[in-house]
């Protein structure tokens, strides 16, 4: 897996439909016995992670771009209009149109803050990536906190002490956080996606191993212990992150669908317990299920996908997660 694409695949706007993918069933029968309720609609225009196949494997956006407000009643989501890229907030409840929440230009992913008062997110601006922050309820003003640099991912630290992010630099992508109040930056250790836990001395995230494969890590950046929790030599997994009661880690994986002796690499929903344990497959469509989100009561699992649509047009579902 080339490292690069993996990390910086664009947002797909228009999707893509490959012809012996039929994405217009809404689960298939390893999937039966779960519920999947489609959330937004075509007219929302739910961005697309891009995912990029080749002989080998798939390479795929591992940045989140799907949040749950503090309350669990709205949904956060990238919306690509009038050629911009922007944040939207949606009642999952109703039907109703959604609300835009920022108004920049390439808008690359994003965290609601643990308080629910802010949203920080990642804007694309030429070949630099510059992390901001946000209201998450008024207005449009943003503070910036990162410049000059390819930074993403950006994630509030659960004390709301520090924002955690990704930074691309020459030697390769490494986890760094950013002081709210000192406006300090520090750098800990490799890797991207980060993702803290309820003990503000770990987080999660992912590193590429030699063989180009994405695997989940945990790291204590106080005491420098780093452990490996999940990894296969034949799949990769990108985009931890924990349930609510943090007995469960939820991730992106790439999995295989055979057509007789034709091979379909493609992307799915996976889940372990927070010591690499218990790993199980969520999803087997063969749309592509990405940027998976808890709800808050982490019954249910909120993911990008192209099922249930005939022209692999690309929508928000919520699927039960009863393990």
């Amino acid at each position: 897996m080339n490292r690069k694409k993996f990390l910086f695949l664009i947002m797909l706007i228009p999707t893509m439909v490959y012809a012996q993918v039929d994405y217009s069933v809404i689960q298939v029968n390893e999937e039966s016995g779960n519920n999947f309720t489609q959330i937004t609609t075509d007219n929302d225009y739910v961005c697309m992670p891009q995912v990029k196949r080749t002989p080998k494997g798939v390479n795929w956006l591992s940045n989140r771009i799907l949040d749950i407000s503090i309350d669990g009643k709205q949904l956060a989501y990238l919306s690509f209009r009038n050629n911009t890229t922007n944040i939207f907030i949606k009642d999952i409840g109703k039907q109703g149109a959604s609300v835009q929440r920022t108004n920049r230009q390439a808008v690359l992913d994003f965290s609601y803050s643990p308080d629910g008062k802010y949203i920080c997110f990642s804007e694309t601006n030429g070949k630099l990536n510059q992390i901001f922050q946000t209201s998450s309820t008024s207005g449009y003003v943003c503070r910036q906190i990162t410049g000059s640099n390819k930074d993403y991912s950006p994630i509030y630290s659960n004390n709301m002490k520090n924002i955690f992010f990704a930074r691309l630099e020459n030697n390769g992508t490494s986890i760094w956080s950013y002081d709210i109040n000192s406006n300090f930056l520090s750098s800990y250790t490799k890797g991207m996606n980060p993702y803290p836990s309820k003990d503000e001395n770990i987080i999660l995230c992912t590193r590429i191993n030699a063989d180009g494969r994405g695997e989940i890590w945990r790291v204590n950046y106080q005491t420098g212990i780093e452990e490996c929790i999940v990894s296969d030599p034949n799949r990769s997994f990108t985009t931890p992150s924990l349930s609510p009661d943090n007995r469960w880690v939820l991730f992106v994986g790439s999995s295989v669908l055979m057509n007789g002796k034709q091979q379909y690499f493609n992307t799915d929903l996976f889940a372990c317990h927070v010591d690499g344990t218990h790993l199980v497959q969520l999803t087997y469509h063969a749309a592509d299920d990405l940027s998976p989100v808890w709800s808050k009561d982490g019954q249910s699992i909120y993911f990008v996908s192209q099922r249930g649509s005939a022209t692999g047009t690309a929508n928000v579902w919520k699927m039960d997660f009863a393990y």
